[in-house]
């Protein structure tokens, strides 16, 4: 008998082991410096522009005392037209230049600014949209006071980011549109993509929520941005790489049926996770360009 509780106790002691394996794994932030960003970002289109664009540097305390770092980008004329970019996860203010030279090119000042436990931020784990949303509602309150001259202001968001500017609706922000390329509605089931990937099964999701719960506080099943869109009116462009197999277009496909408010959603052929402005740049500014024409803007 003592052999067996041997045996039991070490079977126990390797699944709590797992079980904060995994939550290391998906909430610890591996997360790339400015300078890896910018060498990616540098390999894959023109950001020459960025060093000699104004711009200026400034942080942001959120809800919690947590500080953010921000920094605004000036377009070249002056314009009341403001937009905030939040990044994907891992990646810090540098990978959201994608996006900038769009908006610059459409009449708008552009704020971006690391996510909570990225870039120039102390280090901290993920949420997926939990403290993150708050974040980005500091940010955007904070814009608004910043920036009072704003008439127009909208958020961009990108994989976390988009997901972050989905949930950030519950709290009725005073924003104008939302553009969220390549969503998660809800992060179990991609969680329960990347155990398959790793040839685990898919349940393990479940014990590995919990042990989030124990040593992080929150469970995986509250990451859920689709429940902030019950009762929104405020108008989203979803943009999604039909290619995308880390967070399917459902996801997006799903969140756009759950919107009260105005929206479109476009599938870009071929486009990978994160890559479709990449992939189809003219499209890409063709489908937001026409988005702000129709809801009026």
């Amino acid at each position: 008998m003592t052999a067996v509780w041997i045996i039991l106790a070490v079977l126990c002691a390797l699944f709590v082991a797992l079980g904060f394996f995994l939550t290391d794994f998906s909430m610890k932030i591996r997360r790339q410096t400015l300078e890896q960003a910018r060498q990616w970002q540098s390999e894959h289109y023109d950001i020459s522009w960025y060093d000699t664009i104004k711009k200026q540097d400034y942080t942001v305390k959120s809800y919690d005392g947590y500080v953010l770092h921000a920094q605004k980008i000036f377009n070249s004329q002056p314009t009341d037209r403001y937009v905030l970019i939040s990044h994907g996860y891992t990646d810090n203010h540098i990978g959201s230049l994608k996006y900038t030279r769009m908006y610059l090119d459409l009449g708008f000042n552009v704020i971006l600014y690391d996510l909570r436990g990225h870039g120039e931020n102390e280090p901290t784990f993920c949420t997926y949209s939990i403290r993150e949303r708050r974040d980005l509602e500091a940010l955007i309150r904070d814009s608004r006071a910043r920036y009072p001259e704003a008439k127009l202001f909208g958020i961009h968001g990108e994989s976390l980011g988009s997901a972050t500017s989905i949930a950030v609706l519950e709290y009725k922000p005073p924003i104008d549109f939302v553009v969220a390329d390549c969503g998660f509605s809800e992060i179990t089931t991609v969680m329960q993509g990347g155990l398959r990937g790793m040839h685990l099964p898919a349940w393990l999701v479940h014990w590995a929520s919990v042990c989030a719960k124990v040593r992080f506080g929150y469970y995986y099943h509250q990451m859920r941005p689709i429940d902030s869109l019950k009762d929104n009116q405020i108008p989203i462009l979803f943009i999604h790489g039909d290619k995308d197999d880390f967070i399917i277009p459902a996801h997006s496909q799903k969140m756009q049926q759950a919107t009260k408010g105005y929206s479109e959603i476009h599938l870009i052929p071929g486009a990978t996770h994160a890559a479709s402005i990449l992939t189809a740049p003219e499209d890409y500014k063709r489908y937001v360009r026409e988005f702000l024409q129709k809801i009026g803007k």
